[in-house]
């Protein structure tokens, strides 16, 4: 998938010259819209496969979804700035456990620190390169202004840890010294991707191309047995009552919205609503 993933990126960084911010946000939405909620949209199938032995009804495994989702939203209501810190983190370890996942057999302490410190440096390279934006954001969402050197710090802290886990799991393993460079250069292409780009441009070339993608490869196989279009085609069907109720959830956030700005911060706090469950699920899928 490192492949696809690669050619889609650098057809993303080309289009970036050509799209205007405003084309750039309009073609982020559609493709988020599409395979990124998508991807997510199976969590239920994908807990009802792994509950094989039918030990727990099915309602009560949706409603069990439904109350993490909306305990998600009155936390994001009631603590937006804790809640906000525990979607990066939460989120970290979920995009750092989708790419390591199928690259490294490990799987120690030491492994899983190291996968979400690699996610979290990918989401601060992000943050800190549109902190402008993203800082208009946070305080649609918190009311607490950040500063650039806050970004700066925590891109230097993680980035630190992240070559202290690198040698780590280098010490442990050959196969994974052997990765070290190419894993090195997809990290400076996401840079100059997030650079060169607008905030939802260059968060959807990561979440669409390097997560969601591959995670819906991951997820078809899992159900399926192996990836093929007619599985593909099998994976949309049953996905798809899921997908389209986000997608009324998200239209109703819009008209909601009173501009670009609050749509986005609300926006965010949805994806996060329904990546605490997702996260789960993925995890727990990943340990099958």
């Amino acid at each position: 998938m490192s492949k696809i993933s690669i050619i889609t990126s650098f057809a993303g960084l080309w289009l970036t010259s050509y799209l205007s911010d405003k084309n750039q946000i309009i073609f982020g939405f559609i493709l988020i819209f599409t395979f990124g909620i998508l991807h997510g949209a199976n969590d239920l199938v994908l807990i009802n496969q792994m509950n094989s032995k039918k030990e727990h009804p099915f309602l009560k495994i949706i409603s069990t979804y439904i109350v993490v989702v909306l305990f998600s939203v009155i936390l994001f209501t009631s603590f937006p700035s804790f809640a906000l810190l525990l979607f990066i983190i939460v989120s970290g370890y979920h995009f750092g456990e989708q790419h390591w996942q199928s690259i490294t057999t490990e799987r120690s302490i030491t492994s899983k620190l190291f996968e979400l410190i690699y996610g979290l440096f990918i989401l601060d390279l992000l943050l800190y390169l549109n902190n402008v934006a993203v800082s208009k954001v946070i305080f649609k969402i918190t009311n607490q202004q950040i500063t650039p050197y806050t970004y700066s710090t925590s891109l230097i802290v993680i980035g630190l840890l992240l070559v202290v886990f690198t040698y780590l799991m280098a010490k442990k393993s050959n196969d994974f010294k052997k990765i070290i460079l190419e894993q090195l250069f997809y990290l400076v292409l996401l840079g100059v991707i997030f650079k060169s780009s607008s905030l939802i441009w260059g968060f959807t070339i990561y979440f669409i191309f390097w997560h969601s993608i591959p995670s819906l490869n991951d997820q078809i196989i899992f159900l399926y047995g192996k990836y093929s279009f007619s599985n593909l085609k099998k994976y949309i069907k049953t996905a798809f009552l899921y997908w389209f109720i986000s997608l009324c959830g998200i239209t109703i956030l819009f008209y909601m919205a009173k501009d670009l700005l609050v749509f986005d911060a609300l926006f965010f706090s949805f994806l996060a609503s329904i990546t605490f469950p997702h996260a789960i699920v993925i995890l727990k899928m990943f340990k099958k």
